[in-house]
């Protein structure tokens, strides 16, 4: 057993001070403060305030949107080459994340699923470090494309967008090997009713997005199943206050969730305190929308079949943005400072709001039972450890 104590702990819905955290294969055992509970005599006690007298325990990141980081793309690269991405992800608190696709040729489109299935196939059966190095690992595939607006496609290439049918959405299926954890839809287009409704029905988390969508066709998709919204405001009908469109479901319905870029860049800094406000506490999800260009210098990278160009924080493709450069714990950050939230809260956003959203109950939160991904925080914010399935302290 592994006990750490720490000065705070985000479960995240609470805080405890003087906190311990008990783990055991991997797994949280039990948590509670130095008050409640003795150290088993037979404990491997790790004290972090003899390193960091402020240390804050939490659950680590899930990023659940996300294309790439540290110059690879998770379209293009093969699994043998994921661990730098991997690593680079658990330095900025990420433990868990979706590879999410773009638009491209169908038949390379499967090609890069059967490649994330089996990375994620492995990351399941391999350790969570490899040496000194913790690494996150990849939990499910989200599909983004090709079952999206003309219109409001953003950078992913018109020529490779379909409307959806059952047809194509098995084939993708089959590609990943059931590993479709969240897939991005347009609900107005022709098929797309039917698609999520199937989608639902397989425990897919369906996401509104990159839609053109009136008011009713939003809430015809969530009817059918739709549970969520990507990217809010990015590649979406803009709000008017006589014709609400896709926006005036996503901030008003409280039943779904939806995410956000928190970058300033994306969305303006008032703009994203008001999309918190609607959406609250429990429904607001950070996300990255990370590219490769995600921790490396300004210059060309790879998005897909694409390539964007990085300057000065901002990933361009023929004049539109494509992705970010953002990482989750600044996303985090940047919510403290962009709405006020505290820090406790805009963990929230990128812990449990994202886990709870695709349905992945062992993550994104510390309670018995849950995986033993942790990290610890500054109480700025900043990343100082992170642990994967009881591995990195």
């Amino acid at each position: 057993m592994i006990v750490l104590c720490a000065n705070r702990l985000f479960t995240p819905q609470e805080e405890i001070q003087n906190s311990l955290l008990f783990i055991e294969d991997g797994l949280i055992s039990a948590v509670s403060s130095r008050a409640q509970q003795e150290v088993p005599k037979n404990a491997t006690v790790i004290d972090l305030s003899d390193d960091f007298a402020d240390a804050i325990l939490s659950p680590g990141f899930v990023d659940i949107h996300m294309h790439g980081g540290a110059g690879l793309d998770v379209m293009q690269d093969l699994p043998a080459e994921l661990p730098r991405l991997h690593r680079f992800l658990a330095t900025h608190g990420v433990t868990g994340y979706f590879p999410t696709t773009v638009a491209a040729p169908l038949d390379q489109t499967c090609v890069a699923l059967e490649r994330l299935a089996d990375a994620i196939e492995a990351a399941q059966d391999s350790p969570a470090s490899n040496g000194d190095a913790v690494q996150a690992r990849p939990l499910g595939i989200h599909l983004e494309g090709p079952f999206l607006s003309h219109k409001r496609r953003g950078a992913h290439p018109p020529e490779y967008l379909v409307e959806p049918t059952l047809k194509i959405f098995e084939r993708l299926w089959q590609a990943a090997r059931g590993h479709v954890r969240m897939m991005t839809i347009a609900p107005e287009l022709p098929g797309a009713i039917e698609v999520i409704a199937e989608a639902a029905r397989r425990n897919v988390c369906v996401s509104i997005g990159h839609s053109d969508a009136v008011l009713e066709a939003a809430r015809a998709g969530v009817r059918a199943g739709a549970r969520h919204a990507t990217h809010t405001f990015n590649a979406m009908r803009p709000l008017d206050h006589r014709d609400p469109g896709i926006l005036g479901e996503v901030l008003t319905d409280r039943q779904l969730s939806a995410d956000i870029i928190a970058d300033g860049i994306h969305v303006a800094p008032a703009v994203v305190q008001l999309f918190l406000q609607a959406k609250g506490i429990e429904r607001a999800v950070l996300i990255t929308d990370a590219t490769a260009a995600t921790g490396m210098p300004d210059g060309a990278y790879q998005l897909g079949p694409t390539q964007v160009q990085v300057k000065d924080g901002k990933c361009m493709m023929d004049g539109k943005l494509a992705g970010s450069v953002l990482t989750m714990d600044r996303a985090v950050r940047n919510v403290t400072r962009f709405a006020g939230w505290s820090l406790q809260e805009a963990v929230r956003a990128a812990t449990l709001n994202p886990t709870r959203a695709v349905g992945l109950s062992q993550h994104g939160h510390l309670a018995p039972g849950a995986e033993a991904n942790i990290i610890v925080l500054s109480p700025d914010g900043e990343v100082r450890k992170t642990m994967v399935r009881g591995r990195g302290f």
